[in-house]
């Protein structure tokens, strides 16, 4: 396979770059052609403005039709043209990234934001006219994992801990994005307690890294319910037979609830 794999850490010799690293060599072990896009290295801008667009200073900005206008016209910034034809090439992507604040370090997210511009990842439709989201879109194909590191010990990301399930936490990312997109979204990983891990809990990371990525082509994706599925009305709202009575962010997974 060809994996992308996008790491967003300002430290080169952290956990998250050590283990990127080492991800990156199993994958080759395997026979796999990866390329990394390391953002602070490259020194990303996360920041949109109607630059990206060609857009006049005294021009009024609407976000999406700029940039889809820009992204059919051949004119968005080089930077984000060549993100959009590594995502193209790769078979699977591999965000890796610290929690913090319960979410992407901010970097991170500005990749998203500027790459996964209108008409390239959202607002596209297909031959039938109709808008491709949620199981269909240009990650079609793709297989997505998420490897994030956190410094509360395990037990907080459980289905009780405080800080809530690590699935619901990602949910944003993993469906409001990735999914969104069309890829096949893998469980993620999260390594829980980074900041307190010895030499052995570090070596045990690698090792369970290691085996996630053995099943980057094979492991079973997330079973989210694809829009086009059946299981929503036309207002894109859960049939009211599945999961009868109940709400939040589970429903949309056809594996948790029974129907």
């Amino acid at each position: 396979m060809n994996v992308l794999w996008v790491i967003s850490h300002p430290e080169p010799r952290s956990l998250t770059a050590s283990l990127a690293a080492d991800g990156r060599a199993a994958l080759e072990e395997q026979g796999h052609v990866v390329r990394v896009s390391d953002l602070y290295a490259m020194g990303w801008n996360p920041v949109v403005t109607g630059a990206d667009y060609g857009q006049a200073p005294d021009e009024r900005l609407h976000v999406g039709a700029a940039s889809q206008r820009a992204y059919r016209a051949g004119g968005l910034p080089a930077d984000v043209v060549a993100e959009q034809e590594k995502l193209r090439w790769a078979d699977a992507l591999v965000l890796q990234f610290p929690l913090w604040w319960f979410g992407m370090p901010a970097i991170l997210k500005g990749w998203v934001d500027r790459v996964f511009v209108e008409g390239f990842a959202y607002g596209v439709r297909g031959d039938d006219g109709r808008t491709r989201r949620y199981g269909d879109g240009v990650l079609t194909g793709t297989r997505a994992l998420v490897v994030t590191s956190a410094g509360g010990p395990p037990p907080v990301f459980g289905p009780r801990g405080i800080n809530g399930h690590v699935d619901d936490l990602l949910f944003p990312l993993l469906h409001g994005t990735l999914f969104y997109a069309g890829a096949q979204v893998l469980p993620p990983l999260l390594l829980a307690g980074a900041d307190r891990f010895t030499d052995e809990d570090a070596a045990r990371a690698r090792e369970e890294l290691r085996e996630r990525l053995a099943g980057l082509a094979t492991d079973a994706p997330l079973a989210f319910r694809p829009q086009r599925g059946g299981d929503y009305d036309e207002h894109l709202v859960l049939l009211p037979h599945l999961a009868p009575g109940r709400g939040g962010l589970a429903v949309h997974r056809g594996d948790h609830l029974p129907s």
